[in-house]
C-alpha cells in the first residue's frame, strides 16, 4: 500500500487539479446556457473540453477514495482477508495507471483524428517496400485498437510488390492523434533485402508525420486566391489508370512567402469528397506549420539548442538481429514481427512518457 500512496502523492503533484477545477467553473455555464448550441462547433470543442477535465479530477477523486479506503481494511484486515485485499489493490493500481496514463495527453488535440504520412527515403525499391510495411503496421495497429484507418492516399511501386513511394492514411477513434503523434520522426530498416540476389544486408530509412486532423471550429486563413486544385484520373502502380473519370484531386498551396504545399487525394471514386479530403489536410498542414513556428520561436527565446525535429531518427528495426529498439526510450523488444503487425502500444506509451519527461530515460544509441 505504501507504493501506491506514494504513485497517488506524485500524482496529486503533477496534475493541475485546482486549475482542472477552475476551469470547469468556467465552462460549466457555457454549456449550460442554451444558446451554446446555436453555434454547434463551439458546443462540440467546450463539451470535449469538459468531458476531458472531469475525466481526471473526478478520476482521481475516486482513486484517492479507494485507496484511503484500503489504508483502513488493510489495517483491520485479518490474515484471512489478505486474498480479497491483494484483488481490489490490484483493481486499484490499474486505474490509477490508467490515469496516469491519461495525463501523458498533451494538448487540445489528443481526441482529434491522426493523418498519418509515410514517405521512403533514398534506396529505391527497399524503401519503397519499407514505407509499405510501416503503412500496413499502422493500419494493423489502428485495428488491433478498434479505430477506423481510411487512406488518402497511396503510390504503388511496381519493383517493390507491397512498397508505396507515398501513402497517407486517416486514423479516427477515442486518443487516436494523442498516441500516434509520437510515431513522427525517421524508422530505420535492416535486414538482409530480399531484393538483393547476393542476400547482402541492407539498411533503408522511411519518414513519417503525423499530424491532427483540425476541427472546423479552429480558423485556419486560407485565401482562395493561393490555392489552385487540379483534377487527374486515379492511377495505380506504375501509372496504370484505375478509373475512367477524373476523380483525382491534387490541392497547390501557395501563399505569401512560405514554400509551395501539396496535398493530393486519388483513393475514393467522388471528385468533390478527394477534394474535401484534400483541403482538409491542407488545413491541418498550415495549422501545423504555424504551431511549429510558435514552437520555433520559444525555443529561441528559451535559448534551446536543441530543435525538435520531424526528421530525427527515432527507432531502429534490426530484423536480422530480431529486435526493435526506440532510440528516445531506449525501450527494446524482441518481437519484430509482432511489432510490425501493429503490437506497439508498449513503445507509444514509453514514447508518451518520454514526451511528458515522466520516464527518465535518456536518448540512446543503436
Amino acid at each position: 500500500m505504501e507504493r501506491i500512496q506514494q504513485r497517488l502523492a506524485t500524482l496529486r503533484g503533477y496534475l493541475d487539479l485546482a486549475g482542472a477545477r477552475a476551469r470547469l467553473d468556467e465552462l460549466d455555464p457555457q454549456l449550460n446556457d442554451p444558446a451554446i448550441w446555436n453555434d454547434p462547433q463551439r458546443a462540440k470543442a467546450v463539451t470535449q473540453e469538459a468531458t476531458r477535465l472531469r475525466r481526471v479530477v473526478d478520476g482521481f477523486a475516486r482513486i484517492e477514495d479507494d485507496v484511503a479506503g484500503l489504508v483502513e481494511l488493510w489495517d483491520m484486515a485479518s490474515e484471512a482477508d489478505h486474498a480479497e485485499l491483494e484483488v481490489e489493490q490490484r483493481r486499484v493500481e490499474t486505474a490509477l495507471d490508467a490515469l496516469y496514463r491519461e495525463t501523458l495527453f498533451k494538448g487540445d488535440h489528443a481526441d482529434r483524428p491522426a493523418i498519418v504520412t509515410i514517405k521512403p527515403g533514398a534506396g529505391g525499391t527497399e524503401s519503397s517496400d519499407w514505407a509499405g510495411m510501416l503503412l500496413r503496421m499502422y493500419q494493423r495497429f489502428g485495428e488491433r485498437n478498434g479505430f477506423s484507418v481510411e487512406v488518402l492516399d497511396v503510390v504503388g511501386n511496381d519493383a517493390a510488390p507491397n512498397g508505396v513511394d507515398y501513402a497517407q492514411i486517416i486514423v479516427r477513434g477515442e486518443r487516436a492523434f494523442g498516441m500516434l503523434q509520437v510515431e513522427g520522426g525517421v524508422h530505420r530498416l535492416v535486414r538482409v533485402s530480399p531484393f538483393d540476389s547476393q542476400n547482402r544486408r541492407h539498411t533503408s530509412f522511411a519518414s513519417v508525420e503525423v499530424m491532427p486532423e483540425i476541427d472546423d471550429a479552429i480558423e485556419v486563413d486560407i485565401d482562395p486566391k493561393d490555392v489552385r486544385v487540379d483534377v487527374y484520373r486515379s492511377s495505380g502502380p506504375g501509372g496504370q489508370s484505375v478509373n475512367t473519370t477524373d476523380s483525382a484531386v491534387r490541392v497547390v498551396y501557395r501563399g505569401g512567402t512560405s514554400d509551395e504545399i501539396v496535398v493530393t487525394c486519388q483513393d475514393g471514386k467522388s471528385q468533390i469528397k478527394n477534394r474535401e479530403k484534400a483541403m482538409t489536410v491542407l488545413r491541418s498542414r498550415l495549422w501545423e506549420r504555424e504551431e511549429q513556428r510558435r514552437l520555433d520561436e520559444q525555443m529561441k527565446a528559451r535559448g534551446d539548442q536543441k530543435a525538435i525535429e520531424w526528421g530525427s531518427q527515432i527507432r531502429s528495426y534490426v530484423l536480422d538481429k530480431q529486435y526493435v529498439k526506440d532510440h528516445r526510450t531506449a525501450l527494446m523488444r524482441h518481437d519484430p514481427n509482432d511489432v510490425l503487425d501493429g503490437d506497439i502500444e508498449d513503445l507509444i506509451w514509453a514514447g508518451l512518457e518520454w514526451r511528458a519527461g515522466a520516464s527518465g530515460t535518456v536518448e540512446a544509441n543503436a
